[in-house]
């Protein structure tokens, strides 16, 4: 049990993985920009590509405690995150099972580099737990999932995978990016290991790249051997900044999801919208699955324009919310999977997915949900003409 966790979250997000500055007592975190430090031949080895200079070192342990595990990783990029930690489990001849619907780039990286390593893969049709079991072989090692997955938050049963995991002694890995450690704990349901792109919700401001790793000390000792070869390392400044984000993310995530149940109930009553996908919705097949698993359902959602308006008119006419590639900041922005985030697979494969040229990614800030409504009405009333 992580003794962190008897505190409230606020608090762990404040408090837990601070660097004391014990000179001058400063409020907050002093940023170690050395990449050189003394060694005795009995201290820890402290080097940036090592990740675990006093900045790495103390996020880490903030990292961990919000996801309830026993120790944590950070990386400069989501990706940097994600190859790392598959890698490090990953030989010539291994086999992985991956979510069919997940993040374009995850994708692209499984398609393009693993065949050079000689590591098998494969895709399963759904998000559906039967689906994973039946492409179980002798030689899988990894179980990967996303949920929600991007862009159609689509919900995998994360018990369900969990369980056929350990029956098979397989490991598990879930992309968390969508749901952050605020409105999901996969670790609770049996899932081993934890990734995020921390330029998201952690990061929360869309001004750094960053990732995280979270598991137990074993896993994460295993990743850290193959991390310290392919030198994806954070710098402290990004590290500092990430510490400064992450002590509001409770309160922008709460904020941010409860907006966005608003805008996916008005989206569902538009007659200019053809389908939303969100799982707070009942509608949404999954939202009982959600409903176990989440605390709350997120600050993401899509939703699909009727046929007639254009999507890119439709995002260019936005007056106040911002096309954006990324998302997850406190401002509102859209996206069109189909350009951006999905943009490397074909359109056979996107449409073998789901998504369509009409999809739009909605990532809810924190503004007034009455002003997102009103400019997103104009923007429609332009994007017909």
């Amino acid at each position: 049990m992580n003794k962190n966790k008897k505190l409230g979250i606020n608090s762990i997000c404040v408090h837990v993985g601070e660097v004391k500055d014990e000179q001058f007592k400063g409020a907050i975190s002093p940023i170690y920009m050395s990449t050189s430090y003394a060694f005795d031949g009995v201290d820890v080895k402290r080097y940036p590509r090592y990740l675990n200079t006093p900045n790495q070192e103390m996020l880490c342990k903030k990292i961990a405690a919000l996801e309830n595990t026993e120790d944590a990783l950070i990386f400069s990029s989501g990706m940097a995150a994600i190859s790392n930690a598959m890698l490090a489990f990953l030989k010539k001849g291994d086999h992985v099972i991956i979510q069919q619907v997940i993040y374009g780039g995850t994708y692209n990286f499984v398609v393009t580099e693993f065949d050079k390593y000689g590591i098998e893969y494969s895709f399963t049709e759904s998000d559906n737990a039967d689906d994973f079991k039946a492409l179980i072989r002798k030689n899988t090692k990894i179980l990967y999932i996303e949920t929600p997955s991007n862009p159609l938050l689509g919900i995998t049963d994360m018990k369900a995978i969990a369980d056929i995991a350990k029956d098979n002694n397989i490991i598990t890995m879930i992309d968390n990016t969508f749901a952050s450690p605020i409105n999901q704990n996969p670790g609770e349901f049996g899932i081993d290991i934890m990734l995020h792109s921390a330029t998201k919700y952690m990061g929360g401001h869309s001004d750094i790249s960053a990732g995280a790793v979270a598991a137990s000390k074993e896993h994460i000792a295993q990743i850290w051997k193959t991390a310290i070869n392919f030198g994806g390392n954070l710098s402290d400044q990004t590290v500092w900044l990430l510490e400064r984000s992450l002590k509001t993310m409770n309160l922008r995530v709460k904020e941010q999801t409860k907006n966005a149940q608003i805008m996916a109930e008005y989206f569902e009553n538009n007659a200019d919208i053809d389908r939303v996908y969100y799982p707070g919705l009942k509608s949404h097949p999954q939202y009982e699955i959600a409903k176990k698993q989440m605390k709350g359902f997120g600050a993401m959602l899509s939703f699909e324009l009727k046929e007639g308006i254009d999507a890119m008119k439709f995002q260019n006419s936005l007056e106040f919310i911002k096309p954006s590639m990324s998302l997850a900041g406190v401002e509102s922005t859209t996206v069109s999977p189909t350009q951006t985030t999905h943009a490397l697979l074909s359109e056979e494969e996107r449409l073998e997915r789901g998504i369509k040229a009409g999809l739009i990614r909605f990532s809810v800030g924190i503004e007034e949900t009455e002003d997102l409504i009103a400019d997103i009405e104009q923007a429609i009333l332009k994007a017909k003409k």
